[in-house]
């Protein structure tokens, strides 16, 4: 009896020691899970927040940032020819013109997977110089010109941006041109109501591509 108590006492004893030991493989396994991946995170290339928003469209003269996650090699600032393309590592001739930030990365994803396993690509427009991005000011305004698009702009940048209302404004009666879907349409805009009363309700946001009209006085 005593006997068949210490074997039972043994196995108990070994089962516990193979428990053990297959706790002790799973944390092993665990941190070498852990560690690859902070050591991916640390071969990923950290990408600048954009100043454009995410249905941008880019355009001839953008500057763009390609990062290929885990390819540093493949990672790099690139402009937007006038022919609407850009070229990068192991991807030439890419048509870039035309597309969202995202769609492009989509299309060079394809691209690279004929030589990079599961390809990764973000795509950052870091400065927006094409005509797409431009907010053109014209009419009475100090210095009527094309202003770089940036994400968030509103009339008020705009405004502010060209030294504001010239001295013969009819800025109650200015209108913002603007393009959607083909279409032309006049967004109406009380800028004296804004920029001497404070009304923000008249700061619209502006899109890329619009036109800020601020009319003359009718004597």
């Amino acid at each position: 009896m005593y006997i068949a108590k210490s074997m039972k006492m043994q196995g108990l004893f070994a089962s516990l020691l193979a428990s053990l030991s297959a706790l002790a493989g799973l944390m092993l396994a665990d941190r070498a899970m852990a560690t690859e991946a902070a050591a991916s995170a640390a071969v990923a290339p950290a990408a600048p927040a954009s100043p454009v928003s995410a249905d941008y469209l880019i355009g001839p003269g953008d500057t763009l940032e390609i990062f290929v996650w885990r390819n540093p090699d493949l990672t790099i600032a690139v402009p937007v020819r006038p022919d609407g393309k850009i070229s990068t590592p192991l991807v030439e001739d890419m048509v870039a013109v035309g597309k969202t930030p995202t769609g492009l990365a989509r299309d060079i994803e394809k691209a690279l997977a004929v030589y990079v396993k599961s390809p990764q690509v973000n795509v950052i427009v870091t400065l927006p110089a094409s005509v797409f991005s431009q907010i053109k000011v014209i009419g009475q305004v100090l210095h009527p010109q094309a202003l770089p698009y940036r994400d968030g702009m509103t009339v008020l940048d705009a405004v502010l941006a060209v030294g504001g209302l010239g001295q013969f404004a009819a800025g109650n009666r200015a209108h913002v041109v603007r393009n959607e879907n083909g279409k032309e349409q006049e967004i109406k805009v009380k800028l004296n109501a804004l920029v001497n009363d404070g009304d923000m309700r008249q700061n619209l946001p502006l899109r890329p591509g619009d036109v800020l009209v601020v009319p003359e006085t009718r004597f």
